[in-house]
């Protein structure tokens, strides 16, 4: 019942957020976008206007989500925690203030600028649907506060629930948002011939969703760092070595792809480079030492890390013998490894599930047989 009540109080809040929302984008767009017919994409027009206020909505809204989502499990007695869901609060973040913040704060962005991202590229995908066709002012009010109550009561609801498995969907979705949107966007056609980063490297709206989806996609990996593996650690025992060394891992695997977003391919063709081949390198490492560090692991996890490993060395040698252009070997090499992320988080968040379940299963079984006087092994 009580869990029944949650989810009731959760969706009215999130119903909440959504309609706060709509009031205020629509309230701000009458003196920001004026009285005149709008274009649906471009500079000033009503598709900019409403993926910046949905952008900040939902940005809002996650906040909102889990100071809400803290308080009420604080006022349940289990204690303020980050991240809760159906399979339970994550061990590891009930102590320390700050990296509590900064990890709210990173998920927070990335749900702001997937919505920025996603509204960018409806708007532009639906300028070349109805070329010509303009928004008047009534439906552009509409359309607005529509747009910006859908962002916030998925960002809510997002932050309510979220847990490891709903953050390898984040993650997804993130990726896939802001890619499309680079190549929806871009003004070149024939960006594909030179190679992935080139989308980063014009001054329209495409070169600022592909660095940008760069950046805080990094940020977003430094966040699972901790995240990923915090269900491995036996609450008031120390962080295994296994651990940190995925963790440190991950890691710089999120601080090289920031690092491709900001080191622009045509100023910094070095360091660009550098910075990408070096995520590659820590994924090989990463896949080659998991068996060592995180042996509980199934091995058919392990051996996918390996094939994926596999088919990106392929690419390599393909694009070496002229057979594959750049292009194919960066976006083979992006999807297998963020494929394999997003795998690893989900396996981990059901071994962790299941190790939570032998501890409990086995902490009954011990005051059971202390209650009926018998002596445990």
């Amino acid at each position: 019942m009580r869990l029944a009540a949650n989810e009731a109080t959760t969706e009215s809040l999130a119903l909440a957020a959504g309609a706060v929302a709509f009031v205020i984008a629509a309230l701000l767009a009458w003196p920001v976008l004026g009285l005149h017919p709008l274009s649906i994409a471009g500079a000033g027009s009503l598709g900019e206007y409403v993926a910046i206020v949905s952008a900040a909505v939902a940005l809002a809204a996650f906040v909102a989500g889990r100071v809400f989502s803290a308080a009420a499990h604080h006022h349940d007695g289990t204690g303020p925690v980050v991240i809760t869901g159906v399979d339970g609060p994550l061990v590891g973040f009930t102590t320390h203030r700050a990296p509590r913040i900064l990890d709210v704060a990173a998920l927070a962005l990335a749900h702001g600028v997937i919505f920025l991202l996603m509204w960018t590229g409806i708007s532009d995908l639906l300028e070349k649907s109805f070329q010509g066709a303009e928004v008047f002012t009534i439906p552009a009010l509409i359309l607005s506060g529509a747009a910006a109550a859908v962002s916030a009561y998925f960002s809510y609801l997002s932050a309510a629930g979220m847990n490891t498995m709903r953050l390898s969907g984040v993650l997804l979705v993130f990726l896939v948002v802001g890619a499309l949107t680079a190549m929806l966007t871009s003004n070149d056609p024939n960006w594909w011939k030179m190679n992935l980063s080139a989308l980063g490297i014009t001054d329209d709206v495409s070169a600022m969703a592909f660095n940008l989806t760069l950046i805080v996609a990094g940020v977003i990996l430094t966040t699972i760092a901790r995240y990923a593996t915090a269900g491995l650690i036996r609450e008031g025992e120390a962080i295994p070595s296994g651990v940190r060394f995925v963790r440190w891992g991950l890691a710089v695997m999120g601080i090289a792809l920031a690092c491709v977003g900001i080191f622009h391919v045509d100023d910094f063709f070095l360091i660009h480079n550098t910075v990408a081949t070096g995520m590659v390198v820590a994924f090989a490492v990463l896949v080659i030492g998991l068996p060592r560090f995180l042996p509980q692991l199934p091995k058919t996890f392990m051996s996918l890390g390996y094939l994926f490993l596999g088919v990106i060395v392929l690419t390599a040698v393909l694009f070496a013998t002229g057979y594959y252009n750049l292009t194919a070997v960066e976006l083979v090499a992006a999807v297998l490894i963020f494929s394999w992320i997003i795998v690893f988080l989900r396996t981990v968040a059901a071994s962790s599930s299941d190790g939570r379940r032998a501890d409990a299963t086995a902490r009954h079984h011990a005051m059971a047989a202390a209650a009926g006087g018998q002596s445990v092994d």
